[in-house]
């Protein structure tokens, strides 16, 4: 075995480890992903709440390059209504995106709360908010 390869197999041995021992993990916003591309138009959020803490978010957006795009601007929408509320945490439970004739429509499933809920898909409110205004995508 060369150098060079055992070199690169400790390194690839080093990450592996940095993830081993944590089952949970908080949603990072997604900053390498700019906004919808020009001529994306963000058509509007609707929310209800189906509980104390579970909130439905319909969002609707033209121009999107891709579901994650809708995704994102749910995301977004969650993470400004649960500051609205005065939480500081959601947690994503599930979204649904649909196309059709170039309208783009995700409804989205988040709980939000005071302290960091248990689960895998967790979201900082504040952090997210911060990020979608950097990258031009509206919340409520």
């Amino acid at each position: 075995m060369s150098l060079r390869r055992g070199l690169a197999g400790l390194a690839l041995l080093g990450l592996a480890a940095c993830g081993a021992g944590t089952s949970e993990k908080t949603e990072a916003p997604a900053t390498v992903r700019p906004a919808a591309p020009p001529g994306g138009i963000y058509d509007g959020v609707r929310t209800r709440l189906l509980g104390d803490d579970l909130v439905l978010f319909v969002v609707e957006m033209r121009g999107a390059r891709d579901a994650a795009d809708v995704d994102d601007y749910a995301r977004c929408a969650a993470a400004r209504y649960t500051l609205i509320r005065g939480y500081g945490f959601a947690r994503h439970v599930r979204t649904r995106v649909a196309e059709e004739g170039g309208v783009w429509r995700a409804d989205a499933v988040y709980t939000v709360s005071p302290a960091l809920p248990e689960g895998i898909l967790r979201i900082d409110a504040e952090v997210t908010v911060q990020d979608c205004d950097e990258r031009g995508i509206p919340t409520i």
